[in-house]
């Protein structure tokens, strides 16, 4: 068989295709360096984007950084990380124990993932408005889910409650506590996704991040780093979806926290200051509520464009880097370096977005323009 192989090759090629001489000097695509070290060992060091003709068309370099290839799809690997490594070296959870959590989706199947390689059992408790190949992801992962309603953070049947709860039940078992836990979940965003931007930006050449957030460690985290290294240059806002408090709160200097309607995206907004977040706030420059419409226009947009297959929280954070470029004045002549998060896939979430049927529900499917409704592909 690989006889035969071999000589397809030879005919297909010639006699030098056999010969290391015919084999090409360069290569069109930069060559990784040493094997990683497991699923762990392949966390983080994503690549950072130009996403060129966006750029073009508003005159600003919009920098997406692409969360979706870590090994578990997203960047809530990271968390996921930085919340089981915690709690190792806390001496809170043992050989063979469990991880419980509570979670819109993304952190759990990142718990998941680092669960099975560092040998450890996974529960998740999630909202049941999440999308079933999130939840058939999780078990597929070997993780316990339960789906449960999604309530309020005060009510007690709250998914996190439920979580905390089901955790102080069982021996050698660890609630991670995703949105409260700063050690574990902002931290790591200190230590990993702020310096790589800083380096993929060629030692700090940006203007300003950006991003939505949902237990708050990115936008923390990142901010931390990137304010104390830059000594307060680099700007940076928080992205809101509708039903979120937090752009409220940051117009209003901390005032009000108002919260109305609801939104499609998924593991992001917040009805109160986590204490993940609570540390950073302060350094933000600002905050703004990005409409559904405008981030299902983005998906649709980054896929025909840019051909890139994201969902909508990374869309709604693509806006947000616009509307943050338009805000500090960039123009062709002045372009600023806007610097945002691509936060995981659309794979997880088609069956909504690139149904026809659910647009509709939604009132959205007048959001995807004309000349992009092509890709709305499922009935």
């Amino acid at each position: 068989m690989a006889t035969a192989i071999l000589c397809r090759a030879a005919w297909r090629f010639g006699a030098r295709a056999l010969s290391t001489a015919s084999l090409p000097t360069t290569y069109p695509l930069p060559v990784q360096g040493a094997p990683k070290d497991g699923f762990v060992g392949a966390l983080g060091n994503t690549p950072l984007i130009r996403l060129n003709k966006l750029s073009e068309e508003i005159g600003a370099d919009i920098l997406a950084k692409a969360e979706f290839m870590n090994p578990g799809g997203s960047v809530k690997d990271r968390a996921a990380l930085g919340l089981v490594l915690d709690a190792e070296e806390k001496g809170q959870l043992k050989p063979g124990g469990t991880v419980v959590e509570g979670t819109a989706g993304n952190t759990g199947i990142g718990l998941a993932h680092v669960c099975r390689a560092r040998g450890y059992k996974c529960v998740i408790y999630m909202p049941n408005t999440q999308s079933q190949e999130k939840i058939d992801l999780l078990r597929m992962l070997g993780a316990e889910v339960y789906p449960v309603p999604a309530v309020a953070f005060e009510n007690p049947e709250n998914y996190n409650h439920q979580a905390q709860r089901h955790a102080e039940r069982l021996p050698n078992a660890i609630w991670t506590n995703q949105f409260d836990n700063p050690a574990g979940n902002r931290e790591i965003h200190v230590l990993t996704t702020g310096p790589e931007i800083w380096a993929q930006t060629n030692g700090g050449q940006l203007d300003a991040f950006t991003c939505a957030t949902g237990t708050g460690g990115t936008l923390a985290g990142t901010t931390r780093f990137l304010k104390e290294k830059s000594g307060g240059r680099v700007k940076c806002f928080l992205a809101d979806p509708p039903g979120s408090v937090l752009a409220s709160y940051l117009q209003s200097g901390g005032k009000l926290m108002e919260r109305s309607g609801g939104s499609i995206t998924e593991g992001i907004g917040q009805g109160r200051v986590t204490a993940n977040l609570q540390p950073d706030i302060d350094l933000l420059d600002g905050g703004f509520t990005v409409p559904d419409e405008k981030s299902i226009e983005m998906v649709y947009r980054l896929l025909d464009e840019e051909g890139i297959y994201v969902g909508a929280s990374s869309a709604l954070n693509v806006v947000a880097a616009i509307e943050v470029a338009k805000r500090l004045g960039s123009t062709h002549a002045d372009r600023k370096r806007v610097v945002t998060i691509l936060c995981d896939g659309a794979a997880r979430y088609q069956t909504r977005l690139f149904s026809r049927k659910w647009l509709e529900s939604k009132k959205l499917d007048t959001a995807v323009p004309e000349h992009l409704q092509k890709y709305i592909v499922l009935p």
